[in-house]
């Protein structure tokens, strides 16, 4: 049992254990040489050696207590049939939804169980290998939409006046979501993470239908069919919607983004729940004094409960790679 998962079952002593949201990706120079040799991001993400390469690059770097394996949320809806590519400089386009249309293939991601089980032989038992998922509300803001977005307002008009089709489309999405991480966790996921990317863009009525519930069900059948393997939430700007989110899902820790005060979470959370977060990304941008001042208001805030240090969104691509080791050596060091 590695760090990780140790802490989510309770460990509180000594410093956090360290990983970071992507940070496989851009601001490595390795990372971007590996990406001028494949055609594209999905060949990246399904090309089982190249995944397990990126993988792996941040922890040959870094003493980080995890790696988790290099995908996307996106190979959900791709496997269910509806067209996805990455447009460098743009992000994910996707295509017209058709919810009659869609029927989720699980061999189309064979390869991604293929990565899972290299990287697990790679980085060995002291290290946890994290495996991860799109929530529902936040694959259908893509679904619908066809792209990221900031107001978010077709997914929420989609769901008022289509109700038989978004219900339709989120019972889809608990099905392929609830297979996609027991089948990461059978090849060798020990750590597992839903990203609700965009709670924050649900509309109060919608929470109980599109984030609680589907999350819940997610939870719940992952846990009959792996009973040993954690599940981090990450609600991602859901604010005060935080500690229901905790208890209407059922995860075992839940990751804070970095608009949350690290204090009133630790007051109005349940005792004893793990958190994980939350250094604003650009502090790991500015480094310095900053940085290390950040990594000690969030040790200070959850000491004496199981915290995973990490940051409240992703690692950016400017992000120079020394600032990520002096990170894990702030985490390290006595508060």
């Amino acid at each position: 049992m590695g760090n990780l998962c140790q802490t989510l079952a309770g460990k509180k002593d000594g410093a956090p254990p360290v990983w970071l949201m992507r940070q496989a990706g851009r601001y490595l120079p390795e990372y971007r040489e590996l990406r001028q040799t494949q055609a594209s991001f999905l060949e990246a993400c399904y090309t089982p050696k190249v995944a397990t390469e990126i993988t792996l690059q941040p922890m040959r770097r870094f003493d980080l207590d995890a790696a988790i394996i290099f995908s996307d949320i996106l190979v959900i809806p791709h496997a269910m049939g509806q067209d996805v590519s990455f447009v460098r400089g743009e992000g994910p386009q996707l295509g017209p939804l058709q919810v009659p249309r869609l029927k989720y293939d699980p061999q189309a991601l064979a390869s991604v169980y293929e990565a899972v089980e290299l990287a697990r032989l790679a980085i060995g038992a002291e290290k946890d290998l994290i495996g991860f998922c799109g929530a529902p509300w936040t694959l259908a803001c893509y679904m619908v939409e066809g792209r990221g977005s900031k107001a978010h307002d077709g997914v929420r008009h989609f769901a008022l006046s289509r109700p038989q089709e978004m219900e339709a489309l989120m019972e889809l999405l608990v099905d392929a979501l609830s297979t996609h991480l027991v089948a990461q966790a059978k090849a060798g996921a020990s750590v597992l993470q839903i990203f609700e990317s965009w709670g924050g863009a649900c509309p109060y009525g919608g929470l109980e239908p599109f984030v609680f519930g589907p999350t819940k069900q997610i939870v719940d059948r992952v846990r009959l069919a792996c009973p040993g393997v954690p599940i981090i939430g990450f609600p991602r700007g859901m604010g005060e919607h935080l500690v229901d989110y905790v208890k209407k899902t059922g995860v075992n820790a839940v990751g804070l983004d970095y608009t949350m005060n690290p204090e009133a979470v630790n007051q109005r959370l349940g005792k004893g729940v793990p958190v994980q977060g939350a250094v604003d990304p650009q502090a790991l941008v500015v480094g310095g004094e900053i940085l290390r001042q950040e990594v000690q208001r969030y040790k200070k805030a959850f000491k004496g409960r199981p915290h995973i240090m990490n940051l409240g969104h992703g690692v950016v691509p400017n992000t120079p790679p020394k600032h990520v080791e002096a990170f894990i050596s702030y985490v390290r060091e006595a508060s």
